[in-house]
């Protein structure tokens, strides 16, 4: 069960990052700022949601005090991103009608 759920994660983390990518090169090879825009702030999501599975990765699997406090450090940012990632969302998709 365990080794499924960090599997599981391993693959959110891939997969999340390489959108990510896909997201960062495609936003700066776009010459409309909205567009633009869009496309960092999915970028902004993606890597929010990598960075809040390392976290749990990090903590919850052999969690030592180092570990734990790393694993923090990574979700606070995570979910920083994926917050800053939703607001820019929101405000470039109501200036692009």
């Amino acid at each position: 069960m365990v080794i499924g759920l960090q599997i599981a994660f391993y693959i959110i983390v891939v997969l999340s990052a390489f959108v990510s990518v896909y997201y960062s090169i495609k936003s700066r090879r776009e010459k409309d700022p909205t567009k633009r825009g869009l496309l960092a702030a999915k970028m902004n999501i993606c890597l929010g949601i990598t960075l809040i599975f390392i976290a749990c990765l990090v903590m919850l699997f052999k969690g030592s005090s180092v570990r734990i406090a790393i694993g923090a450090v990574f979700l606070v940012i995570g979910f920083f991103n994926g917050f800053a990632g939703i607001r820019n969302y929101t405000f470039f998709s109501s200036r692009k009608k």
